[in-house]
């Protein structure tokens, strides 16, 4: 007789239906942490260029101020209007004007009158530098003014000033306006506020020379006398 060889049960190879489950389930547990950690460092490193931003913002004012505003030049524009001087730093609560010089190698050398103040620009409130030549334009030559935006998003802006009082008391104090004076102040602060909500310090100026006032007769002769009071020359 023949005889029937009974096999028992083929073995399958290959994964089982949970294995496969819960291989998905970490897989899609690693993506999730992947894709977290991505967003958290792009997040991170938004952060740092909006800072690093901020820091050049501030550090472009300030450095500004104490580039031209420090060693503002006390003059007398006396050749603008016949008979009549009028000093050159004027100063108010939202506006600067004082005389400065670029250093030889700029593109805008010689004095520059620079007048500072707060404006609107495309629904914007901005702080815009004027640039003008201080002295008039020899014959057969044309000065030309030149317009900057300092710095953009200003919700305030707002100037003060360090001196002898007004009434002439001959005690310094602060003041809101530095106007028809014969001498500069000794300091000026300056308060910023923009719409960011960045921290803007109060940045609190020095100027080089405050009493000294020369007219545009004496520029030729005033190494001796920058450091006299105006009413001793006179």
């Amino acid at each position: 007789m023949r005889q029937t060889r009974i096999r028992g049960p083929r073995r399958q190879s290959g994964f089982t239906l949970i294995e496969v489950l819960i291989a998905m389930t970490l897989l899609s547990i690693m993506v999730v942490l992947l894709f977290a950690s991505l967003r958290i460092c792009a997040q991170s490193w938004e952060q740092g260029e909006n800072k690093i931003t901020e820091v050049n913002e501030v550090a472009v004012v300030y450095n500004f101020f104490q580039r031209q505003l420090v060693p503002a030049i006390p003059l007398w524009d006396d050749f603008t209007k016949k008979d009549e001087r009028t000093f050159s730093f004027q100063g108010k609560k939202q506006s600067l004007q004082f005389v400065s010089s670029f250093p030889a190698s700029a593109g805008r050398s010689g004095m520059q009158l620079f007048s500072i103040e707060q404006q609107q620009e495309d629904n914007d409130q901005v702080i815009k530098v004027t640039l003008t030549p201080f002295f008039p334009a020899t014959e057969g030559e044309e000065w030309h003014r030149e317009e900057v935006v300092l710095l953009k998003h200003v919700r305030d802006f707002s100037l003060s000033y360090y001196g002898v009082a007004a009434d002439g008391g001959g005690e310094n104090s602060w003041q809101d306006e530095w106007l028809e004076k014969e001498s500069q102040p000794l300091l000026v602060k300056i308060s910023i506020d923009t719409d960011n909500g960045i921290f803007w310090p109060e940045m609190i100026i020095a100027l080089k020379i405050a009493d000294a006032a020369v007219g545009t007769d004496d520029l030729g002769n005033n190494s001796a006398d920058e450091t006299e009071p105006a009413e001793e020359r006179n």
